[in-house]
């Protein structure tokens, strides 16, 4: 999936020609027709590294850090996709940024999916054999599920689509939430029994039955806690199944920095998946190491750093072991691996201070790579972006287990193996199940921080209002309002529908 950005250009025009309506009887000498393309095995292979390929830009890829300016985590001086305006409860139909461009993007990817969905149906060649078929249509649909999944929990009624649109169709009207859920679903169960079940994910850019599984389990603990945050023992159920599952073919990496850092992913048998570079013909425009090293494009807050616990177990001001002067020394040593002071600091010379300022006096160190230094626009940033890992995969566990049946002695083991890997120890014994739910989340926020999670778990446990109406050491005032739990849908769309579409009702 590696160094494809030469022929993405030419087939992402090509799948865009195949749905629309042929104007001209003329062929065109410089494009690819849909007339002679979906003709062979190559053609579907092209089409669908085209589908991936959609995953290096948006904001579920290196931009995913930015999704905790919206949080307690950090703040975004630069207010990228509109992280200010959304914060400060400045969210209607024509705020921008992700408010339409979460909109756009999932329905561009879908219309693509759809397209290779039905020209796969039709294809009679026999140079793909049936098997090979059910895999690029498991593929397909996990894709097609993970944006469908991100526009349910964005906007909860929005259009379905799963054909490709032509002039006669091309206004569609919204359904219910509970038809999107439903889609999110059934597309991730058929993925789920095309798939290949592989020993770990490999790092081969293509998802595999884990990686739907893993899919599954994020939306069905999402759906879970309903529209009041009171936990559904039934989908709990089946994500612990799923868990259980998935955690044997995998395995946490011995050490923490190498999930993210490039000299460390290959063959990393914590991921479970990511988005794939390879230096030099494909890194993103703008890296990790630019955007987060020098940019400062996240912010951490003191909050969020004063949240990481001392080596000791114990709260930082509450540890014997808490050092004032030197606040980083004894801490979770998750905390100097994910933020750095001031400026990065790799040890024996290697040093990059940030051309922008940092307001909060902390910047974003979890994805950068020491050997990449100096940051700037002519870095090569070639990590991949890791977007599921085993390590959600044991929090998951862990929530969905003590729900169901408290904290018994498999919840302890997943958080005790979890935080060992950093050396960090377990809980103490003896909590009630509400006190291991607070600790699991507060492990979530530890060790999933910048990871794109904070801002949907805020939404799902029903809590956003009190955690982010009560930041205090925010760069400006929190505004959260219960309406905010779906957003308006984009007034353009909105406006290119012609009444079709009609406006969520809070707004």
């Amino acid at each position: 999936m590696k160094g494809r950005n030469k022929i993405l250009i030419l087939v992402l025009s090509i799948i865009f020609l195949s749905g629309c309506t042929d104007y001209l009887d003329k062929q065109p000498l410089d494009k690819i027709s849909s007339s002679t393309f979906w003709k062979t095995k190559s053609d579907f292979n092209m089409a669908l590294t085209a589908i991936y390929g959609l995953n290096e830009n948006g904001a579920w890829n290196y931009e995913l850090p930015n999704w905790d300016n919206l949080t307690d985590n950090s703040y975004g001086q630069h207010n990228y996709n509109s992280s200010k305006s959304i914060v400060a409860g400045d969210i209607t139909s024509t705020t921008g940024g992700y408010i339409s461009n979460v909109y756009s993007f999932c329905y561009k990817s879908i219309a693509r999916v759809n397209i290779y969905l039905k020209e796969l149906s039709a294809y009679k060649g026999n140079d793909m054999t049936d098997a090979e078929k059910k895999v690029a249509e498991g593929e397909v649909r996990f894709l097609r599920a993970y944006y469908y999944f991100q526009l349910y929990c964005a906007y909860g009624d929005v259009p379905l689509v799963t054909e490709p649109l032509t002039l006669e169709n091309q206004e569609q009207a919204k359904v219910t939430s509970d038809k999107i859920y439903a889609q999110v679903i059934s597309d991730l169960d058929i993925a789920i029994a095309n798939l290949k079940t592989v020993p770990y994910y490999q790092n081969s850019g293509h998802v595999t039955k884990s990686t739907a599984q893993a899919l599954k389990a994020r939306a069905l603990i999402y759906q879970a806690y309903g529209s009041n945050g009171t936990p559904d023992a039934a989908l709990l159920g089946q994500v612990k199944s799923l868990c259980q599952e998935i955690t044997p073919q995998y395995a946490l990496s011995p050490v923490f920095e190498n999930v993210f850092q490039d000299k460390g992913q290959n063959g990393n048998k914590e991921i479970i998946y990511s988005v794939n570079y390879l230096a030099p013909d494909n890194v993103p425009a703008y890296g990790a190491d630019l955007i987060y090293g020098d940019w400062i494009v996240v912010s951490p807050l003191q909050s969020f750093v004063d949240a990481f616990e001392c080596s000791d177990g114990l709260a930082w001001g509450v540890s014997p072991l808490t050092d004032t002067a030197n606040p980083f020394n004894n801490r979770d040593p998750r905390l100097n691996k994910t933020v750095f002071v001031d400026h990065p600091d790799w040890g024996g010379g290697n040093v990059h201070y940030p051309t922008n300022g940092r307001p909060t006096g902390y910047g974003l160190k979890k994805f950068l790579c020491p050997e990449n230094t100096p940051y700037g626009y002519s870095t090569l940033s070639q990590q991949d972006v890791v977007v599921f890992r085993l390590a959600e995969v044991m929090l998951m566990y862990a929530e969905a287990q003590n729900e169901i049946a408290g904290p018994d002695a498999s919840v302890y083991q997943a958080m005790t193996d979890l935080r060992a890997r950093v050396g960090m120890p377990p809980f103490p014994a003896g909590l009630s199940k509400d006190q291991m739910r607070e600790r699991i989340r507060h492990e979530r926020r530890i060790e999933l921080a910048f990871e794109g999670l904070r801002y949907f778990d805020l939404k799902r446990w029903h809590i956003a209002g009190a955690v982010l109406n009560n930041v205090k050491d925010g760069k400006l005032t929190y505004k959260w309002d219960d309406k905010f739990y779906h957003w308006p849908l984009p007034q353009e769309e909105i406006d290119k529908s012609h009444g079709t579409l009609v406006q969520n009702a809070a707004y």
